[in-house]
């Protein structure tokens, strides 16, 4: 059973592409920690989906626990992601496994809006993709509605089982004297099938307070958790030469 705890250090790698070169390569999923602790580390890949201004970037920052996401106000409906961005960090003994402490090796791929080139993830992620983080406004649901098909093109049908969904501006629902819930019941037929359908569940994130900073340890635990149903399994991404293309 996991244990999240505090990381006590933090290492951050930073890499940048337009999505044709080559990426470093990442930790396999279980590796060892040379030096004395000899302590497992769990490498994840976390891709993040969702249209311009939908808070990709935000939530990026708060899986790392950092600011070097680009985020901003678009100008003219220009999205503030251009170019893919990969950001690597590690939490050193985040939770057990078996008894022992293990570190936790984040790597948060944000993503230019609308769909993803499969290419340029496979690139990122050849050894596949462990966990989907699809991220949609609250207050803007009818925005969004091509994004579960584009998710089913690139991943096929278990893409669900490896997808957190991210509902961002939930501060408007406050305003509006909105329960989650309610929300949910009453939004677009295809946001509130979405909500119930993917493994990870629902997050509602309140743009009014500084969220990247105080829910970066919740996601990252339900990340973990999310993760660990699939037995740390990647999905991989269908490219032209895995379609048979």
């Amino acid at each position: 059973m996991y244990q999240p705890e505090l990381p006590a250090k933090l290492v951050l790698i930073m890499e940048h592409s337009h999505g044709g070169s080559s990426f470093l390569n990442t930790l396999g999923r279980w590796s060892r920690q040379d030096g004395n602790s000899q302590r497992d580390v769990l490498a994840l890949n976390v891709l993040l989906l969702g249209d311009r201004q939908s808070g990709r970037s935000s939530v990026g920052n708060a899986l790392i626990g950092g600011h070097e996401f680009q985020t901003g106000t678009c100008v003219c409906g220009v999205s503030m992601t251009t170019e893919y961005q990969a950001l690597s960090r590690n939490f050193p003994q985040y939770f057990r496994r078996q008894g022992a402490e293990s570190d936790l090796m984040l790597r948060v791929i944000d993503t230019p809006p609308l769909l993803p080139q499969t290419k340029s993830v496979h690139e990122l992620c050849p050894e596949g993709v462990h966990v989907l983080v699809l991220v949609v406004r609250a207050d803007l649901p009818h925005e969004h509605t091509h994004l579960e098909q584009c998710v089913e093109s690139s991943f096929g049908p278990e893409w669900r089982l490896h997808t957190l969904l991210i509902l961002t501006h939930a501060d408007h629902l406050k305003k509006a004297g909105l329960h989650p819930s309610v929300y949910l019941a009453q939004t677009a037929d295809w946001l509130g099938a979405l909500a119930s359908e993917v493994a990870g569940g629902v997050l509602f994130l309140d743009n009014s307070c500084d969220w990247p900073l105080i829910r970066g340890q919740p996601l990252r635990d339900r990340l973990l958790r999310l993760s660990a149903r699939n037995h740390h399994r990647a999905l991989k991404v269908r490219t032209e030469v895995s379609l048979g293309l």
